[in-house]
């Protein structure tokens, strides 16, 4: 005789959840049964937010943040700072820099940094698309506002190097970060801290 199992719809949710970061196979049970224990109103919210953001939600054509028409509204907004770019790795830290509102200009999402470990170089963070963005662009000054670790800090230094070459002002915001630590993890006065403090790159 076969041991027990779980339908299979919920083994289905087990292995979907399994798949979200930072969730490993116990979490991802505990919440399948949750769900499957009578909290089904909780289980239809889940679904229909989901089947919204795949319908509803994309990149942003120009910035990469998360939008719901081609233009975030960021890039949209015609009030902004359209001299100043803060070049951020993940579009989590875009809400990170808004909520310290110390910053008014424009954002480019890079979704990552430089890993050559992983196999992420130049092209596959995208950087040619923010050469000919800062190129047609009228940016006085660049800001790259990107963690404080060793990956990071190569990332910085690349494309320090690639927009110098065009003549464009490149900072770095100051180091109010923990060694290591990313923007989604410091508190507002610190980021505020970190913008106010930003160094050019020489």
């Amino acid at each position: 005789m076969a041991p027990a199992d779980y339908p299979p719809a919920l083994k289905a949710m087990i292995s979907a959840l399994r798949k979200l970061p930072g969730i490993g196979p116990r979490s991802a049970e505990r919440m399948a049964v949750w769900l499957a224990s009578g909290n089904f109103s909780v289980a239809e919210q889940i679904s229909v937010a989901a089947t919204a953001i795949c319908k509803d939600v994309r990149p942003c054509s120009e910035c990469g943040f998360f939008s719901a028409s081609p233009l975030c509204d960021i890039c949209s907004d015609t009030t902004r700072d359209r001299s100043l770019l803060a070049v951020v790795e993940n579009a989590p830290d875009v809400i990170a820099v808004e909520r310290t509102g110390s910053f008014q200009g424009l954002y480019h999402v890079l979704s990552g940094r430089l890993s050559p470990l992983d196999g992420i170089g130049p092209t596959e963070l995208g950087l040619p698309r923010l050469e000919a963005r800062v190129l047609k662009g009228a940016f006085s000054e660049v800001i790259l506002a990107v963690s404080a670790d060793v990956e990071g800090e190569a990332t910085a230094a690349f494309i320090a190097s690639m927009l110098k070459k065009i003549g464009v002002r490149v900072t770095r915001i100051a180091h109010g970060l923990p060694a290591g630590a990313g923007l989604d993890s410091a508190d507002r006065l610190t980021l505020n801290r970190a913008f106010a403090g930003r160094l050019q790159i020489q």
